[in-house]
């Protein structure tokens, strides 16, 4: 998905099945944040630079709502050992990832494999992409840094 973009309303479940919709976020922009896994160096850094910048990026109208493909317990655990606020998207089925085009083929250390592409969603209040962060550029000690500006 691109800029300009209209995103479904309903994006999945968090990690204690409760239904999440760009709609349970009325006159809220939505950080739709996609990470390849829990408890990784890269992604807890992220998630935690969200957490910290929780209450900025709040006074900015922002809501923070993380994706990836582990299950809802991993997510449970994750958010608990970090101290983790926002809901994160358990999308076991990969559903979201593929429909947001985050979803592909990787490479590390020659080796290829399916994997998240770590990709950062800006969405207006009306479900509208406004801004992509493509994975390349973001800066996961300091992303909640590079939205707020």
């Amino acid at each position: 998905m691109n800029v300009g973009d209209r995103v479904p309303d309903f994006l999945g479940y968090d990690a204690f099945g409760k239904e999440i919709r760009l709609s349970h976020f009325p006159g809220k922009k939505v950080i739709l944040y996609f990470y390849p896994k829990d408890n990784t160096s890269g992604c807890t850094a992220e998630a935690c630079s969200m957490q910290v910048n929780l209450e900025a990026l709040s006074l900015q109208g922002y809501q923070v709502i993380g994706v990836s493909v582990d299950s809802a317990q991993s997510h449970q655990k994750f958010a608990s050992k970090y101290g983790l606020t926002f809901p994160l998207i358990s999308d076991v089925d990969k559903k979201l990832v593929n429909q947001m085009g985050v979803y592909g083929e990787k490479s590390m250390y020659g080796r290829k494999y399916m994997g998240t592409f770590r990709t950062t969603f800006i969405i207006s209040s009306d479900g509208i992409i406004e801004k992509v962060f493509l994975p390349k550029e973001i800066k996961t000690k300091t992303h909640a840094e590079q939205i707020l500006g």
